[in-house]
């Protein structure tokens, strides 16, 4: 861990020491209004999939998901009748346990610190309580609807998918830019495809085996440009296994830690790349768990 890292992450961010929002303050009527505007033929790209038993993550997060299911009983019913309902109704509820960090989501700022510092300087160990984070949780991130920038890097290396370990950098992000005609902009969200997310749900211990993604430079490159969040067709957006193997997640650190720009995991993107769909609004909501690590969600393109 560089000692840039540590002293970044202990200043206070450029909106104030109080500030929970990061790079959602990038997010205004403006922008968003713009986004909309973009929007001509309606249609819509879902960037999500769907959660489900089986579906891969990396430990200790496993069981990813566990469902149980029962249906109303008949003394209940009858015990409803008896408070005067007349009609047979019944009611199907279940039990969910996983952590939110499965299948298509988004990282709350407060899930990656460096050393004992989380976004904007927060202590970890005042922030983690029995509860969840105390004011860095995902209730915190905002509606994002914003422009959407696909970035389709899968090719880069002549195949239909990048490799583990193959680090996407600076200049393969500049490239990429430029390649569509887009200047990056405040408030977008950028969704990288590497052709990795094929594999989900498909052969997951592939998925899981490792995976191509940005590198601190490509991190870097794109939080200079107020990017409001970084998502990929991968697990953690940043390469694994990385360059340093004794640096764990300087991606997340950076991101999330250091410059509060969100992350969002384990997009769909395969379609809207056959597409061509270079630029979109992209419309994100967070479920506002209290003091949650991050969230599920269903993330959309619109065009």
């Amino acid at each position: 861990m560089t000692a840039t890292m540590n002293s970044c992450v202990h200043d206070h961010s450029r909106w104030g020491p109080a500030d929970r929002l990061g790079a959602g303050n990038h997010l205004t009527d403006e922008t968003r209004l713009a986004a909309i505007r973009m929007v001509e033929k309606g249609t819509v790209y879902d960037l999500s999939h769907v959660i489900r038993m089986g579906a891969p993550a990396f430990a200790p997060t496993q069981p990813p998901y566990l469902m149980m299911m029962w249906q109303t009983s008949r003394d209940a019913i009858r015990r409803r009748r008896d408070l005067g309902a007349t009609n047979d109704a019944g009611t199907n509820l279940e039990r969910i346990e996983m952590t939110v960090h499965v299948g298509t989501h988004i990282d709350a700022l407060g899930h990656a610190s460096v050393g004992d510092r989380l976004y904007n300087g927060v202590s970890a160990l005042e922030e983690v309580g029995d509860w969840g984070l105390r004011t860095t949780g995902i209730e915190h991130c905002p509606p994002i609807i914003t422009r959407g920038v696909l970035l389709d890097l899968a090719n880069l290396d002549g195949g239909p998918h990048l490799q583990p370990g193959r680090a996407i950098r600076a200049a393969d992000l500049d490239a990429a830019c430029n390649r569509i005609d887009v200047t990056l902009r405040a408030g977008d969200v950028v969704c990288l495809r590497t052709g990795w997310g094929r594999f989900f749900m498909k052969d997951n211990a592939k998925y899981l085996s490792g995976e191509p993604g940005i590198d601190l430079s490509g991190a870097e490159w794109l939080t200079a440009r107020d990017v409001t969040a970084i998502g990929a067709d991968t697990m953690a957006v940043e390469v694994m296994p990385g360059a340093d193997p004794k640096t764990l997640m300087p991606v997340h650190q950076h991101c999330l830690a250091e410059q509060g720009v969100y992350l969002i995991e384990n997009l769909a993107l395969e379609q809207l790349a056959a597409d061509k769909v270079g630029t979109f609004c992209f419309i994100l909501l967070p479920t506002k768990f209290k003091g949650a690590t991050g969230s599920p969600a269903m993330p959309v393109a619109m065009i």
